[in-house]
């Protein structure tokens, strides 16, 4: 079975046995036979293990950002500003900033499938409860409950790929689980607004709840076993949990890193929250299925990044988060065009840009952060990641009232140049992964 190690390690331990001389019983003719070479590993094995980590990232972001089509339905029905709204979307990016340093920390010597399968389970229980809310306030509240335990997947998920792959397999490797993310991103946007728009939002909730259920049994059968490295070691202390962040924040690499993931998730939400908004509106007034389909856009990101992937190891993370955040603000900007066919195309431009983004900074923590604490600075990186998801769902708002969508677009590129001039001056010891 995938998910099982038992049949690999056999294979490895009887390919590496030593050949014994020849026993009684055994002819001369059988022992002159060339003894078949091996054959090679395939450089990103076990591949199980890679479609296992694609699910993860794609049940992990069926959820998170579910209501981003729904927000102009919201509006309407709870009688609520949009900044109020945006809340359905803040609600889970913060819990996920809120739970991710220490989930990452307490996590650091548990079996990492363990600990994916868990979370991938909890994850699913406010789901389907967020179809009982019968107020604004309700549903914001089980949407802070998804977060708080969705930091379980990707934490771990990223964590498990750096342990699990050599350092050159790990940018691919983490290249395809973000094209899951981007998988799941628009899948949970698109079933969300199409099932709304058929059977009410609270039928969306419900059949997203399903998928991931579903999905933590494709995780269960695909994903090795593989132990974490640290887990011989005892409960830390809460002064030993809560040490090892403090380090990451005095170590500039990490630093610059932790700024370029809060810009990052600040763009992309940012520019998905509110585009809705805009393009609900005349003259292009979209429904609410409409505008979850806009996010197939996604699965240009799905394709993009893999092949991204396998060009890093040859111009570098830093050219490459360089080129990656320049192609999201051009995406950017193209959203200001009048005109639906230029706007899809920049949100694809975007999106692409941040997945890209996304796999170069979580490729450098490998590089920054040593192996003894990888798994809680990368907890950290999702904490403020995600803190640049939860400011973007509402920040924007303020803007809005003075500008509309060029406001917030303006503000975005901003974010975007701050981002390049972040990483070019904090990774210039980045090397070629």
């Amino acid at each position: 079975m995938p998910g099982s190690d038992d049949s690999v390690s056999h294979a490895t331990h009887e390919s590496a046995a030593p050949r014994l001389p020849l026993s009684e019983g055994a002819s001369s003719a059988s022992a002159a036979l060339p003894a078949e070479a091996p054959r090679p590993r395939h450089p990103l094995h076990p591949l199980a293990g890679v479609v296992g980590v694609f699910v993860c990232g794609l049940v992990a972001f069926l959820t998170l950002y579910s209501t981003q089509p729904l927000l102009p339905l919201f509006e309407a029905l709870f009688h609520a500003s949009k900044s109020a709204v945006g809340w359905t979307v803040s609600a889970s990016t913060l819990g996920v900033a809120i739970a991710a340093p220490l989930l990452g920390t307490f996590t650091e010597r548990m079996n990492r499938k363990r600990v994916i399968l868990i979370s991938l389970v909890l994850m699913a229980l406010p789901t389907c409860a967020a179809a009982t809310s019968n107020t604004l306030g309700w549903l914001v509240f089980w949407r802070l409950l998804q977060g708080l335990v969705t930091p379980g997947i990707f934490a771990t998920t990223i964590a498990y790929i750096t342990e699990a792959w050599p350092p050159t397999a790990v940018a691919p490797v983490m290249s395809i689980y973000v094209s899951g993310t981007a998988l799941g991103g628009f899948s949970g946007r698109a079933v969300a607004g199409i099932v709304a728009d058929h059977a009410g939002w609270r039928a969306s909730f419900l059949v997203l709840g399903a998928m991931s259920i579903g999905g933590a049994a494709l995780v269960a059968w695909l994903l090795p076993n593989r132990p974490s490295s640290h887990r011989g070691a005892t409960r830390p202390a809460l002064r030993q949990v809560f040490m090892p962040m403090l380090h990451h924040l005095r170590n500039s690499r990490l630093l610059t890193t932790y700024l370029v993931g809060f810009n990052v998730l600040f763009s992309l939400v940012g520019v998905f929250t509110y585009i809705t908004f805009y393009l609900a509106a005349p003259p292009f007034s979209l429904s609410t299925a409409k505008l979850s389909l806009l996010f197939v856009v996604y699965l240009v990101g799905l394709v993009a990044t893999p092949l991204a992937g396998a060009l890093l190891p040859r111009v570098g993370l830093r050219t490459g988060i360089t080129c990656s955040i320049l192609l999201s603000l051009a995406g950017v900007l193209l959203t200001l065009v009048h005109s639906l066919p230029v706007v899809i195309t920049g949100l694809a431009l975007c999106c692409t840009g941040v997945f890209i983004s996304q796999s170069c900074a979580t490729s450098f923590l490998r590089e920054a952060a040593s192996e003894s604490s990888r798994a809680s600075a990368v907890g950290m990186y999702v904490a403020c990641y995600y803190i640049g998801g939860t400011v973007a769902g509402v920040a924007p708002s303020l803007v809005w009232n003075f500008g509309g969508w060029t406001a917030c677009a303006a503000m975005i590129a901003l974010i975007d140049v701050v981002s390049i001039v972040i990483a070019r001056r904090g990774w210039k010891d980045a090397v070629a992964v």
